[in-house]
């Protein structure tokens, strides 16, 4: 499959580099190019006046052998409130359980209930009872109750309470992609006045759209610990550089998704080896914590080789604090995961999808790493 062309890939960083400088020049400066030029500048962090709403009471499921929760999230800021809702699904434990944090297309409710009735999502299939044998939680918001997946989103919470004037948004402001990472991050924050949960092993999962939020939000938030990326395709993992004609590039995604990005992504489409910085240094981002990358061998579009190409690139910065990144040079037949390292990457058969598979494959990972009750 690999073979492709590329153009000049930016530089991850000097030879010489010391984790140190990494951390202190190289780091900042290619976060910052990410702010500038692909997902923009939040104005706010964590806001004052954050605080959870507990909804109802836990409830069993699964015959005791798991409880689901159910918060909403509430804050405000200069332009009024706003809100949003939170599902976790918790097995029962003595112990705190590791847990993975979902940023999904339905409503969260619709995730798991007590019935057990068929997930109402297409893309996101979730195996609660692996779940609940392996000793791992889940805890999901939906993208669309944070901001909605449209350009007019900017008028609505949160870009609404933090940038109360649309007209006043500038280049750099940020896109839909860097609202839900924002509600991620606040998602965390509940996370770590949770009892029942470890807070030092937090996972932040998306598909698609959802997988490049995850991204961001990884290089975001120090909290997450690992940071799995599922078929994020343009703009998620894969390579801006490298010759995949048949996936999707940065002038199809903003003619089609302008407002997901800042606005200075724009001046990239069909001219993509302007832009200073391309998709293995945003995974890099994330180093010295653990980062996942899968990809669909049907799902062209996302340009599965570009996104291993970015776990290969990505890797010297791991390497940095003693430890590796992606174990394994060549590309890996279908259904051959690569876990060995910091970075895991898996293609499995089939489309662009998140399924059972791909669950079990990033629970594998997480066990390989420690995590494992």
């Amino acid at each position: 499959m690999m073979g492709n062309a590329f153009a000049e890939i930016p530089e991850l960083m000097k030879a010489g580099t010391t984790a140190a400088q990494w951390e202190q020049v190289r780091r900042p400066e290619l976060f910052g190019l990410f702010q500038e030029h692909v997902f923009g500048r939040n104005p706010v962090g964590r806001p004052e006046g954050l605080r959870f709403e507990a909804l109802g009471e836990p409830v069993k499921m699964l015959d005791g052998k798991a409880i689901r929760k159910r918060v909403r999230i509430h804050y405000e800021g200069p332009g009024g409130k706003g809100q949003f809702d939170v599902s976790a699904f918790i097995p029962q434990s003595a112990k705190k359980v590791p847990a993975f944090l979902l940023v999904c297309f339905c409503p969260p409710e619709e995730l798991f209930n007590p019935e057990r009735d068929q997930d109402k999502s297409e893309h996101l299939r979730l195996p609660a009872e692996a779940f609940a044998a392996r000793g791992y939680a889940v805890v999901a918001f939906s993208r669309e109750d944070v901001t909605p997946d449209k350009k007019t989103g900017f008028t609505t919470p949160p870009h609404a309470i933090f940038t109360p004037n649309p007209e006043a948004r500038t280049p750099t402001s940020w896109g839909t992609i860097a609202a839900w990472a924002w509600g991620a991050s606040r998602v965390m924050d509940w996370i770590e006045t949770e009892p029942l949960l470890d807070t030092q092993r937090v996972a932040m999962v998306g598909h698609s759209r959802c997988g490049k939020t995850a991204l961001w939000c990884g290089a975001n938030d120090p909290r997450i610990a690992l940071t799995v990326s599922n078929n994020s395709g343009c703009g998620g993992a894969k390579l801006n550089r490298m010759d995949l004609p048949k996936s999707e590039h940065i002038a199809q995604i903003t003619k089609n998704f302008s407002y997901w990005f800042c606005d200075n992504f724009m001046k990239y489409a069909d001219n993509e080896d302007a832009l200073p910085v391309d998709m293995h240094q945003l995974l890099a981002l994330m180093a010295p914590r653990l980062v996942y990358v899968s990809s669909a061998e049907d799902d062209l579009w996302a340009g599965p080789e570009g996104e291993f190409e970015s776990c290969k690139l990505a890797s010297p910065a791991w390497a940095l604090y003693g430890k590796k990144g992606l174990v394994g040079d060549a590309f890996p037949a279908t259904g051959k995961p690569l876990h060995e390292g910091c970075i895991g990457y898996h293609i499995r058969s089939g489309k662009h999808d998140m399924t059972p598979y791909d669950w079990e494959r990033f629970m594998d990972f997480a066990d390989k790493h420690g995590w494992k009750q």
